[in-house]
């Protein structure tokens, strides 16, 4: 949660009713002495129009939210609504929070918004983020400020805010893509065809799929509040679209095309697989342990697809060779995105759910995770489903792992 501190805190929501004129909120009069100040009611007038262009559809009303003079701005403004009617972006509101930083000498300003928004038909509650807003002064006495730019900064901006986009829309899958004539057809067929690989095994799924695509890997980072590197290993990661750990909030899947492109086809479907995996079983929101969570995304994403052991467990192989066999399940913190062996880590995951599924079953391993997953205590769980301890457990995955082609010494 973020907190931020001010003397003023507007509230724009979208109205029911076109908004009066006589009603909107006085803004004052642009200084004559040469001294920039902030106007936070024209601003919060501005977001009021903005949300209320972007909820409607209306490009036209957006556009003139910028200085005449600013092409670009009015143009990134323009996107902003093409992007919300092709992706369906419903319930918009837009909250004046607090200034970013002092004033330029232009006049212009930061200011931290707060932003809610829903993809219809795809997510249950809103995502609500502060994200950047840049305003200019209109020069006019009870005139909206005039909007000179949009996300940036040290805030979050989401996908559909970022600039021009390809969206893709059916039934049960939304894809939206921050780089027009990327390849979105791809990234649209491999979502798709993750969406029934999840749902027969995760059966109690309402397939609805969202999967965003920035620009590149900083702008994944910027859409998802990240320190810079923390994702320069990953090609995707599944996430609620603001960051909330509360029950309901939109999990979605974010593609590092920097990563992703760069995969083959066998293993970017695994990691659409995967991530869909996360969003089926609301991942983020998830109480079980790390290595259930991942070990059980990528079994069902490596489930079916037709890989020798030394590809699929190839880099954890390679470790106990080096270093032996471990001696307890992989901790929380092995599975840092920037650590030095995180692939030999979700192999070793994987080949945790493995080892599950071979005693019994996927649908006793799918039971075990939704279990665990909702706060059930973990050696319960085990003993109820599988007859094993953790220790028995353990001892069982070791042993599958000496046997991994590569792994003795």
């Amino acid at each position: 949660m973020l907190v931020a501190l001010g003397t003023v805190t507007w509230l724009v929501v979208v109205p029911d009713e076109p908004t009066d004129p006589d009603d909107e909120p006085y803004a004052a009069a642009v200084p004559t002495d040469g001294t920039a100040r902030v106007d936070a009611g024209a601003a919060a007038l501005a977001l009021q129009r903005l949300a209320r262009a972007v909820e409607d559809g209306d490009r036209a009303a957006a556009e003139a939210l910028a200085d005449p003079a600013d092409a670009d701005a009015a143009t990134r403004l323009g996107e902003v609504v093409d992007t919300a009617v092709a992706a369906r972006v419903v319930d918009v509101t837009m909250r004046y929070v607090d200034e970013e930083g002092a004033p330029a000498d232009d006049g212009t300003w930061a200011a931290a918004v707060d932003v809610g928004w829903r993809y219809a038909g795809f997510d249950r509650a809103s995502a609500t983020t502060e994200v950047q807003v840049r305003f200019a002064p209109s020069g006019r006495a009870g005139t909206p400020a005039l909007v000179a730019g949009l996300g940036g900064g040290s805030l979050r901006t989401p996908v559909w805010l970022s600039g021009p986009t390809d969206v893709v829309r059916t039934r049960d899958l939304l894809v939206v893509v921050a780089d027009p004539g990327a390849a979105t057809e791809t990234y649209r067929r491999l979502a798709a065809r993750a969406v029934p690989e999840v749902a027969s095994v995760v059966t109690t799924w309402r397939p609805r799929l969202v999967v965003e695509v920035p620009a590149d890997g900083a702008a994944l980072e910027r859409a998802l509040d990240a320190e810079e590197g923390s994702y320069g290993q990953i090609a995707a990661v599944a996430g609620t679209a603001d960051g909330s750990v509360a029950a309901g909030s939109p999990v979605h899947v974010f593609v590092n095309p920097d990563v992703f492109d760069t995969l083959g086809p066998v293993g970017r479907q695994v990691v659409l697989t995967h991530e869909a995996t996360h969003v089926a079983t609301d991942a983020p929101l998830s109480q079980a342990p790390t290595w259930l969570v991942e070990g059980f995304a990528d079994y069902v994403a490596l489930r079916d697809v037709d890989l020798s052991l030394r590809e699929t467990a190839g880099q954890v192989a390679g470790q106990v060779r080096a270093d032996g066999l471990p001696t307890a399940l992989p901790g929380t913190a092995e599975f840092d995105t920037r650590g030095p062996h995180l692939g030999a880590v979700y192999e070793a995951a994987w080949l945790v759910c493995v080892t599950l599924a071979e005693r019994r079953d996927g649908e006793a391993l799918e039971r075990l995770y939704t279990r665990v997953s909702d706060g059930a205590d973990l050696e319960q769980a085990l003993a109820d489903g599988f007859g094993w301890s953790v220790a028995d457990l353990v001892r069982a995955w070791r042993a599958r792992l000496a046997g991994l082609p590569g792994a003795a010494a």
